[in-house]
């Protein structure tokens, strides 16, 4: 089987998915037996499970205005139909009226280019639910209706976390595309201009790092020290945190892995960089994820490859606390990207 049929097969969300990738018998023209890998569930050594659920990740769509090679969403200019309507964004708003969940975490795509966006952003303020927003930077200089969202955000107190793959141009727009580095700086500009990421503003901006290829990325504080110290002195840009992300092995990154012959190099890196002290920090046993059509997964990974939660309440008509309680959490090969080193969450490093 060639590269791109196998990488085809791989990133469709079909039932073969639910299947760990140790058991493919080809891939990329290399034999992989059964026991190249060992299963994620047996490392773990026994079942996990969630704890009360302390935030809600809501997709509300996988329109954007852009392309990015890694994207694990694959999301793009063309995902105009997936993208959540606002009585699916009610029924969120039902569950965060109902339940103890402190914090709104928005992402897309660009979630701001969602048209129900600004209205849920506000009443999930109303509620008062600490938001966040995961904005690529680029979409506030996209279009001039979208110029006023730092000042959005600030009047609602939103925590923005914006992607910035690397302080230097040749190494953003090689994964982001021409021009998204310039675009990126200005936004960053923007931010700081309406008190974000300022010293003495309780404004807080965060970046997201993830590398540009197939390694794992480096030490989280030496990365945030190296990547303020740059934006500092090129564009005198600040902000507060650094979100250091593991690449996981699942679509477009999968896609690259296998047409550039690192799948094995890659996942034997994450499996030998496995990390038991990681365990008890997942997001997936703290965070519920919601897709744009309103199904329920355990963590945005799980939910680009259509996993979904165990059990009956697997869709947020069903909404059944007491039961997601009780579910094992769904587990598979991509979860040793989690797990390795000092760990990967969408807050970035689990351990220290």
């Amino acid at each position: 089987m060639g590269v791109k049929q196998r990488s085809k097969s791989l990133s469709t969300t079909d039932n073969r998915l639910a299947e760990p990738f140790f058991q493919l018998e080809v891939l990329n023209g290399k034999e992989l037996h059964h026991d190249v890998f060992q299963p994620f569930a047996v490392k773990v050594g026994s079942n996990l499970t969630p704890r009360t659920p302390e935030i809600l990740q809501i997709n509300i769509g996988k329109l954007c205005n852009q392309t990015c090679a890694h994207c694990h969403v694959d999301a793009g200019p063309d995902k105009k139909v997936e993208n959540m309507d606002r009585s699916t964004l009610e029924k969120c708003l039902r569950i965060l009226s109902a339940h103890d969940i402190h914090t709104v975490d928005i992402t897309g795509g660009a979630p701001e280019m969602n048209p129900h966006f600004r209205w849920f952003v506000e009443e999930c303020r109303k509620l008062g639910k600490k938001v966040m927003n995961r904005c690529n930077l680029t979409v506030i200089m996209s279009n001039p209706k979208y110029h006023d969202l730092p000042d959005f955000f600030a009047a609602h107190q939103v925590h923005v976390i914006c992607s910035l793959p690397y302080f230097s141009k040749n190494r953003t727009d090689s994964q982001r595309g021409e021009g998204v580095f310039e675009d990126s700086i200005k936004a960053l500009k923007k931010l700081n201009d309406a008190g974000y990421g300022v010293e003495g503003s309780e404004l807080t901006l965060d970046l997201v790092y993830n590398p540009s290829g197939a390694f794992l990325p480096g030490h989280q504080s030496s990365l945030e020290h190296e990547f303020k110290i740059q934006l500092k002195r090129r564009y005198d840009i600040t902000f507060n945190n650094l979100f250091v992300i593991t690449n996981l092995p699942i679509s477009r990154f999968l896609d690259y892995l296998i047409e550039s012959d690192n799948y094995l190099d890659y996942m034997t890196s994450l499996v030998e960089a496995f990390n038991p002290a990681t365990i008890d920090g997942l997001m997936c046993r703290f965070t519920l994820s919601v897709s744009w059509d309103g199904y329920i997964y355990d963590c945005d990974f799980n939910q680009m490859l259509d996993l979904k939660v165990a059990g009956k309440s697997r869709h947020i008509d069903d909404f059944d606390i007491i039961e997601l309680m009780q579910r094992h959490i769904v587990l598979n090969q991509h979860c040793y990207g989690c797990t390795a080193g000092a760990g990967s969450s969408c807050g970035g490093e689990i351990t220290t």
